[in-house]
């Protein structure tokens, strides 16, 4: 019999996590924010080096997501991919900024192909990114598939402002972290 519903879900840390009740006023803070849910994914045993999470442009914590590809046993359910879930979820939209233009994604390390193409059309304005993928590939062993040469150009056409190498060495931390943990290896 053919599956007929898709349940996703994020671990039970976070939903102990004070994370609303936090200031984001700046790329920093956000990027801290998804470096924390890397790092505390991979010391939980929850899933993979990732964390990425959704604000206003002032600061407000809309959704947050972590990996969860073997908890869930689905390719999809990357960190990026989790946040614009659960966002779109709360703010019941799928193109999150069509209401409200300035909606930021920080995220723990450059999205992979499918995150990449997912951003824009959740409708983001910033995308703040730590680690390069050049990174993740050389701390783990994922492969982050492959981008338009000039990805950063393409998002800029579609009005996604990218900024990159925020807290860039405590991003590959975590990536180097989870590698000697015995991490992913495939």
């Amino acid at each position: 019999m053919l599956c007929a519903q898709v349940h996703l879900t994020l671990p039970a840390w976070l939903q102990q996590a004070d994370l609303e009740q936090r200031g984001y006023a700046d790329a920093n803070a956000r990027m801290a924010l998804a470096i924390e849910l890397a790092r505390r994914n991979i010391e939980h045993g929850s899933g993979g080096p990732f964390g990425a999470a959704l604000f206003t442009r002032d600061g407000r914590l809309l959704g947050v997501g972590v990996n969860r590809v073997e908890a869930m046993n689905c390719s999809v359910a990357h960190a990026e991919m989790m946040a614009f879930m659960t966002a779109q979820t709360r703010l019941a939209r799928y193109r999150l900024n069509a209401d409200d233009p300035g909606i930021v994604l920080a995220t723990s390390a450059q999205p992979c192909c499918q995150c990449y193409g997912a951003s824009f059309w959740a409708g983001i304005d910033t995308m703040l990114i730590a680690a390069r993928s050049e990174d993740v590939m050389r701390l783990t062993a994922f492969d982050e598939g492959p981008l338009p040469a000039d990805w950063i150009g393409e998002l800029g056409r579609r009005g996604i402002v990218v900024q990159r190498d925020v807290q860039r060495a405590q991003a590959c931390a975590v990536l180097a972290d989870y590698a000697a943990r015995g991490g992913l290896t495939y």
